[in-house]
């Protein structure tokens, strides 16, 4: 069971072909103060499994959520255009570490297993008309840091490290995978 309404986290599930299910949790995803940028994630991603839990008893449910961190600064999703190139602008030529953290709770036992897995991406010093194309063609509203890299955003990135290829995309495969087998999951 997947606690997400996220295309993205669907089609990276559908990857490791097991049978799932979505169901969107209404949790606040507002941070609380003084939270570090991973603590919300790890936070979130955690909650997001939890408050699905009653509707889906006897089930693994994959929880994640994606906190980009500049500089301790969290940067959501912008959810329009102007929010979105104030991102991009103030990320050009920087590195910004997105956090994608991953949780699976077992409802049959209440176990949970949490894990935050940083991507450190550094940003190319792009022009605010490059900016402004990449968002015109792209519209990345719904993603935090409003960089895309499956997709256009890639031109605005210099460098790209991570474990986990599949995490800045929104959901880690490779940490998911452990946590799978280690609830009994087959895999492949």
């Amino acid at each position: 069971m997947l606690a997400s309404s996220s295309r993205y986290r669907a089609e990276l599930l559908q990857r490791l072909r097991i049978d799932f299910v979505t169901a969107s949790p209404d949790i606040d995803e507002s941070p609380l103060p003084a939270e570090r940028c991973a603590e919300t994630a790890l936070r979130l991603a955690a909650a997001k499994a939890r408050a699905l839990a009653a509707r889906f008893d006897g089930a693994l449910i994959i929880g994640s959520d994606q906190v980009a961190d500049l500089d301790g600064e969290p940067l959501g999703k912008p959810g329009n255009y102007e929010r979105a190139l104030d991102q991009l602008q103030r990320m050009r030529g920087r590195v910004v570490v997105f956090h994608t953290a991953l949780a699976l709770l077992d409802t049959r036992n209440g176990a949970v297993q949490c894990r935050d897995v940083p991507t450190e991406v550094r940003f190319r010093d792009s022009t605010d008309s490059m900016l402004r194309r990449y968002l015109e063609k792209e519209q990345p509203y719904d993603c935090a840091g409003s960089a895309k890299a499956e997709a256009l955003g890639i031109a605005l990135t210099e460098r790209i490290t991570s474990d986990d290829p599949t995490a800045l995309i929104g959901l880690p495969l490779i940490a998911l995978t452990t946590m799978l087998l280690r609830a009994g999951v087959t895999i492949p």
